[in-house]
């Protein structure tokens, strides 16, 4: 089986792909050429970055905003910005707070400091744009250019924190509705409940939708994880343990991405030794992954920036096709 056909479209339906590993194994690179080899196909494409270290912009060469900006025919990408993403999680609870002015503020509090520090707002908000986007069916396939190994393994277990803090709330909400309606058979003048069962309406309906992420997470047919691995024992003893977690999350993990791989025709002494270790290197990662299909980028005497660049390593992992090749916007 070739790298590429690891990715399946599933019409009507978004198909979301995660690329991740250690801090600078290249993961933003293979993320941007990912998916212009997507749009290549025809596939209506974003690509988000989750790592408050953005650099799409610069693989791109194009400005990249905290909402889908154009880039080239078939293929939007967007960086999450956690400043802004902070502001719109807090108009969003003081908005929660105005239709119900029962919230209790140590409550709201709560959620304010869960979102900017545990797992983070960098993961909360990505979290939010998987909602946004498992629903709509906007677009064909979403890629994640996801932050360092330990910000995606927090982003991949917040479902399950989600899930079961709205579990909580619910719960508070019942138990303050029924203290409510016992102090009303008391106290006759006291206001109606309708807003306590509205409340707890739209927690059962988050919960439902909280769930319905981490269904489709779980689902091979709609998500996987693709990890991007250097020759160096660090990065592959951190995409081992990396993996371990993921699959306790339930994701599926089926591709692994060996770049910088030194070329064999180097002929200065450094390099030559470079390679031996690198070729030792190589032999272990595929006797570790072996289950997964495995795809190598030799080092670039360059830095990759720009469409033509990001395209010739979109030929190198997935065969180059002609006339394929998107328009680029200004």
């Amino acid at each position: 089986m070739a790298f590429k056909d690891l990715f399946k479209f599933n019409k009507g339906k978004t198909t979301f792909v995660f690329i991740g590993g250690k801090g600078g194994v290249g993961k933003t690179t293979v993320s941007a050429a990912t998916a212009l080899w997507c749009a290549r196909q025809g596939k209506k494409t974003l690509v988000i970055s989750t790592d408050p270290a953005h650099s799409l912009s610069d693989s791109f060469e194009k400005n990249v905003g905290h909402n889908p900006t154009p880039i080239a025919e078939n293929l939007e990408a967007l960086e999450i910005d956690p400043e802004l993403a902070m502001q719109d999680y807090q108009a969003k609870l003081k908005q929660q707070q105005v239709l119900d002015p029962k919230m209790d503020v140590g409550m709201l509090q709560d959620q304010l400091d869960m979102a900017s520090s545990s797992p983070g707002i960098d993961e909360a908000a990505a979290f939010d744009k998987f909602l946004q986007y498992m629903t709509t069916d906007e677009y064909d396939i979403v890629i994640f250019d996801t932050a360092p190994t330990g910000h995606t393994l927090r982003l991949l277990s917040f479902p399950e924190m989600m899930d079961s803090w709205v579990g909580k709330m619910i719960k508070v909400r019942k138990q303050l509705g029924n203290m409510a309606k016992t102090l009303k058979n008391i106290m006759p003048f006291m206001g109606d409940d309708e807003d306590d069962e509205k409340t707890i309406e739209d927690l059962e309906a988050s919960k439902k939708q909280i769930k319905l992420a981490r269904g489709i997470m779980a689902d091979p047919e709609r998500t996987s994880f693709k990890t991007v691995v250097i020759p160096e024992e660090m990065s592959i003893y951190e995409s081992e343990r990396a993996m371990k977690a993921l699959h306790k999350s339930n994701m599926t993990t089926d591709g692994v991405i060996i770049n910088q791989i030194q070329p064999e025709e180097a002929d200065c002494e450094f390099c030559l030794a470079r390679r031996k270790i690198q070729e030792e290197r190589v032999k272990s990662i595929k006797e570790k992954f072996g289950d997964q299909i495995i795809a190598e980028i030799p080092l670039q005497s360059h830095e990759v920036k720009g469409m033509d660049q990001l395209s010739e390593i979109a030929d190198i992992l997935y065969g180059k096709e002609k006339n394929k090749e998107p328009i680029a916007l200004n």
